[in-house]
């Protein structure tokens, strides 16, 4: 599965890319490896399971953060509460694998863009085309 990951990816994205990671990029360690042939210039915002030392990461990422705003929206691994999403058009997390986040009417909360590679063809996704789900919301 790495290997169709990394091969997904390189097919993806260019060596010059800025990637955004949204988190929990490796268990075990040894998995950190990977990283190394992954084109673009990465920035990692850091998930629950990143849990070695900033110096592992750092060796393969350009900055790590727990979160960054972006275009009107936050990125996050975790989905940001909703009350907190008052200050933001969306919120682009992970996290959730295949899960949405949900409204308490049970319906899909379309303001919550879940990148996970389950949702996304196990591929990193272009800015735009995730962007673009958000802004026709407003």
């Amino acid at each position: 599965m790495d290997e169709f990951l990394a091969q997904a990816w390189n097919e993806t994205v260019r060596p010059e890319d800025k990637v955004y990671h949204l988190g929990d990029v490796a268990i075990p360690r040894r998995g950190l490896k990977i990283l190394q042939n992954l084109n673009g210039r990465k920035i990692l915002i850091k998930g629950n399971h990143d849990i070695f030392k900033l110096g592992d990461y750092l060796q393969y990422f350009d900055d790590i953060r727990g979160s960054h705003y972006l275009d009107k929206c936050i990125l996050t691994h975790i989905p940001v509460h909703p009350v907190n999403l008052t200050r933001y058009q969306g919120n682009i997390h992970g996290h959730l694998h295949y899960r949405r986040v949900m409204t308490d009417d049970g319906v899909t909360d379309e303001r919550y863009q879940n990148v996970c590679v389950e949702h996304t063809d196990y591929r990193p996704i272009d800015w735009e085309e995730v962007r673009s789900k958000i802004v026709e919301l407003v």
